[in-house]
């Protein structure tokens, strides 16, 4: 029997004698704890201040992606000896003009939308009426079951005091009046912050690259991080004007198609539904979903048939279909593509965050963060995770 001696500072390791198994190898990852708790509330504070100033954080990231979108437009003029102020201001009215021009096109289709509500829903009621006869009768039972279970309990409740009065509180009546009051002052502040986003896209963009050169410069004096920072905001403007441009285009492309479909198929104000198609296309996944469930209780509530409600639903779905797996792939750059679960979970994040916002807004900031994480080497393994 052979003694083996304890390991140590002088013996070194200790080997393993001939035919005795080895323990695998661990791996040995050091936790912070103080440093982990220190984040986790440095996020959940980040996620409150972004719930909390919506109002405000909103119409700058929507300005900041009307400047990308709009910025080789008026570098283009610049180019061609037309200063940027006057190139950005030449920019903006003729987008004003162009979307004002669009609006005022489709207001007699909406306003006929409009008028048509009323008569929608009580199409909506006697469907439900004659389509589910049994459903009604159980919760007449249930009701009836109810009143005469309060009728028991009255009886069983000791008698009023001598002088009590029994009060009962009615319900105010529904005020039409409030409700006006309600969506005028939404729509001048919708009104208000658009002018607001206006002028800010047009000092972005009369600005150029001012903000670049000063987030370079406070980078540090370092010319490592001054390359990287230039890196990073080089990759970000070529992403995040890749991703416009595709949008732009492909929204375009399934709000004519559905335009066209929908107005050779009869369904009554095509060009409005082309519009909401064309926008709803802008949010991943739940986009076409929207637009065919929408698109199929329209044409139902048209024609009063099932068949054609299946008939325009599925030329909507088609659209959608062509359009997020062959052209939208096709015009999308390699560099700028994420996978599907970090795309879903994000879109989930960004609509808890701000809603419908969010939803709309949830791939560029994904794309902003990706190209940062790409970039600083801290964070490679969250671009990694984002990534395909």
């Amino acid at each position: 029997m052979t003694l083996k001696a304890v390991g140590s500072p002088s013996t070194g390791p200790v080997r393993p004698e001939p035919g005795e198994k080895r323990d695998a190898p661990a791996t040995v990852a050091p936790l912070d704890v103080r440093s982990a708790a220190l984040t986790i509330l440095a996020v959940l504070a980040s996620v409150l201040v972004l719930q909390y100033a919506q109002s405000m954080i909103i119409p700058i990231v929507l300005a900041l992606l009307a400047s990308y979108a709009l910025e080789p437009i008026v570098a283009t003029l610049a180019r061609w000896r037309i200063p940027r102020p006057i190139g950005a201001a030449i920019v903006l009215i003729a987008m004003s003009v162009a979307l004002g021009s669009l609006l005022y096109g489709l207001r007699s289709e909406a306003t006929q939308i409009i008028r048509e509500l009323p008569t929608a829903a009580r199409r909506i009621r006697q469907t439900v009426e004659h389509g589910r006869p049994s459903t009604a009768t159980a919760i007449q039972q249930v009701q009836k079951a109810a009143t005469e279970l309060e009728k028991a309990a009255n009886a069983a409740a000791p008698p009023p005091s001598t002088g009590a009065t029994r009060v009962q509180v009615e319900p105010p009546p529904f005020n039409v009046s409030d409700y006006l009051l309600w969506g005028s002052v939404g729509v001048a502040a919708a009104g208000g912050q658009l002018v607001l986003i206006l002028f800010l896209v047009y000092f972005l963009l009369a600005s150029g690259d001012l903000y670049r050169r000063k987030m370079v410069k406070i980078a540090g004096p370092s010319l490592t991080k001054k390359k990287i920072t230039l890196q990073i905001l080089s990759e970000i403007d070529r992403q995040i004007e890749m991703f416009l441009l595709v949008q732009v285009f492909t929204s375009t492309v399934v709000a004519i198609a559905t335009w066209l479909v929908f107005r050779a198929l009869g369904v009554n104000q095509a060009g409005v539904w082309g519009v909401l198609a064309g926008i709803c296309n802008s949010i991943p996944y739940f986009g076409p979903v929207l637009v065919t469930g929408g698109t199929a209780a329209v044409a139902f509530l048209q024609f009063g048939n099932v068949h054609m409600a299946i008939v325009v639903s599925g030329a909507s779905l088609v659209i959608t279909s062509l359009e997020g797996f062959l052209l939208t792939p096709w015009l999308t750059s390699r560099a700028s593509s994420m996978n599907a679960v970090a795309v879903f979970i994000g879109l989930l994040f960004w609509g808890w965050v701000w809603n419908v916002w969010g939803m709309l807004l949830a791939v560029p900031m994904l794309m902003v963060l990706k190209a940062i994480c790409d970039h600083v080497e801290d964070f490679k393994p969250v671009g990694e995770l984002l990534g395909e």
